[in-house]
């Protein structure tokens, strides 16, 4: 692995293969929300923490510093527990936990996965006539606990985002409604009431990844061409829906040794992709997955 898209690929890869075990529902989720928003808590572990969470992400053979670069003075420890990754904003909650611990890191080293998230991310930031893209980090932490500043500097430097303090003690959906205010905010009105009431009562540390998107096809689907086809739900049902469809040229893979099929619809400018995967078969899903 070379690169922190590998490692994002990576961790979808098995997250996919966690939640399906659970949920027999579709999915949705977004990796990169979810390596994001934990790598500024990566940014912040040491030893044991860090090495696991090293593993988990696959930041592994991307990260200059393997014990994740914490040098100076700890406040505690604690662990984080995934809440979950929503229509593009991922969640992640810390609960019932006397302490929190930040340490302080030295990544200068240019190879540092943080480095690697800021030249990503200030990419993503870039102003484009093609399409409107929005991704945007914050921590909320309980406001008894003190953040190292180094620590701070570092989440904006690396992940430009904020730290910001919340009365989760005391004012748990005070709190909770000003979260969810910047998560609209931050996906034009998309997301409303992430957290239902009482969601943040007990918490200590909360992490918001939210990503808003909205672009044009390169080739546009005209809708005179929408047309009604049969939906495989599996061999032997179907069921009638409305479908877009154009004849032209794109990008093409077939996988014999997964037996399926790749196209890569890409939006205007040419930048940005939809990926789709079809099975050969009709129920050929489970042996892709």
């Amino acid at each position: 692995m070379s690169s922190l898209s590998e490692a994002i690929i990576h961790l979808a890869i098995d997250l996919f293969h966690q939640i399906r075990k659970s949920k027999k529902e579709n999915i949705f989720l977004s990796p990169f929300s979810i390596s994001s928003a934990l790598a500024m808590t990566y940014l912040g572990a040491r030893e044991n923490t860090a090495s696991q969470m090293q593993k988990v992400l696959h930041f592994g053979e991307i990260a200059a510093n393997t014990k994740g670069g914490a040098t100076k003075d700890p406040v505690s420890h604690t662990a984080l527990d995934l809440e979950g990754d929503l229509c593009g904003c991922s969640i992640y909650i810390v609960k019932e936990s006397s302490e929190l611990t930040f340490w302080c890191l030295k990544v200068e080293k240019p190879g540092n996965v943080h480095h690697h998230f800021q030249k990503l991310l200030t990419e993503l930031k870039k102003s484009t006539d093609a399409y409107e893209l929005s991704v945007a980090n914050r921590l909320y932490g309980e406001k008894e606990f003190q953040f190292l500043q180094e620590y701070m500097d570092n989440v904006q430097k690396f992940y430009l985002a904020s730290v910001e303090s919340a009365d989760f003690k005391n004012a748990a959906e005070e709190s909770r409604k000003m979260i969810n205010s910047w998560v609209e905010s931050q996906t034009n009105g998309r997301i409303k009431n992430l957290f239902p009431q009482n969601s943040l009562n007990g918490s200590v540390l909360v992490l918001v990844n939210a990503v808003y998107f909205k672009g044009q096809w390169q080739e546009e689907f005209k809708k005179e061409n929408t047309v009604e086809e049969k939906f495989w739900l599996n061999k032997d049902t179907s069921k009638p829906v409305r479908m877009m469809k154009q004849t032209n040229h794109f990008n093409f893979v077939s996988l014999e040794d997964v037996q399926a099929k790749i196209l890569e619809i890409p939006y205007k400018g040419g930048e940005l992709s939809m990926m789709v995967l079809l099975p050969d078969e009709v129920d050929g899903l489970q042996e892709v997955k």
